[in-house]
């Protein structure tokens, strides 16, 4: 693994903090990015992100890779260069990606006053701002089948963490964004017929919930639309905010974006949590 640790820390020096979205005051050594800032770009530990650059980590799983990736703003021929390195197969054309191209991740980059997240096809969560884990809650602690909405979405009453979720929804939102997601995940089924990970979340799915299984037996069509919704922050009590799912032109990434009226009083409750964060107001 060393020739991984001497690249990964390569492409983490020629990056400037401008290119990944932060910004570049302090005292620094190196113009590129600090190992502390790349890990919390790439969601991983700064000791293990230390561990990889210095050989010292077993091969890093594919989701890691990934979100490496994502961070380092690697092109295709350097994603799959990172691959080989860990000895990884790089993810082929009939496989999900969960790639955000260059010019969909400055406009994130550029959208930090806005709540914001990022899901592949199969709606498994693969990015998300601060003002996001904010306003809806922290995706971080999420492991496994607990990173796709539709799961959790559709195990709310059996042990999902679904039940805790701030977004209220009234009954016609909420059966509307089941049918678009049944309608989604049953199109990346025909996008995707070799990706066995999506057809494992369809088996799951279909032994956990009747409900789904009645909804995909039935082949329901839905499709998002445009709502206004009520976040019950724990402190800030209920914001109500417009809630868009906008697709990536060239790809099957999904964007879920709140917004706010200017001058509203939801507006200046997301400029209070784009200063606080994730910290807790009292």
């Amino acid at each position: 693994m060393a020739e991984l640790g001497k690249t990964l820390h390569a492409w983490r020096d020629r990056m400037t903090p401008a290119e990944a979205g932060l910004p570049a005051g302090g005292n620094r050594r190196a113009p590129g990015l600090r190992r502390e800032e790349l890990a919390a770009l790439a969601g991983l530990s700064v000791d293990y992100v230390l561990r990889l650059e210095q050989g010292r980590s077993s091969a890093p799983s594919a989701q890691v890779l990934e979100a490496l990736a994502r961070a380092l703003r690697l092109n295709d021929a350097e994603r799959g260069h990172l691959f080989v390195l860990a000895g990884q197969t790089p993810p082929s054309p009939g496989q999900i990606s969960t790639r955000i191209p260059p010019g969909v991740q400055r406009m994130i980059d550029q959208l930090q006053g806005t709540p914001l997240s990022v899901c592949d096809a199969a709606w498994n969560m693969i990015s998300w701002n601060p003002l996001w884990a904010a306003l809806i809650g922290d995706p971080s602690a999420f492991r496994g089948r607990e990173q796709n909405i539709i799961w959790r979405h559709f195990t709310a009453g059996n042990g999902g963490t679904a039940g805790a979720a701030r977004v209220v929804q009234t009954p016609e939102q909420a059966a509307g964004f089941t049918r678009a997601m049944v309608t989604d995940l049953r199109a990346a089924t025909a996008r995707y017929p070799k990706d066995a990970d999506l057809r494992a979340l369809i088996q799951d799915l279909r032994a956990v919930s009747d409900r789904f299984a009645q909804l995909w037996d039935d082949h329901v069509v839905g499709f998002h639309e445009s709502n206004t919704k009520t976040v019950n922050h724990p402190e800030l009590g209920a914001i109500l905010l417009d809630c868009d799912v906008l697709t990536a032109p060239g790809s099957d990434l999904r964007l879920i974006v709140y917004t706010a009226p200017p001058g509203s009083e939801a507006a200046e409750k997301l400029k209070l949590l784009s200063v606080v964060g994730l910290q807790s107001l009292s």
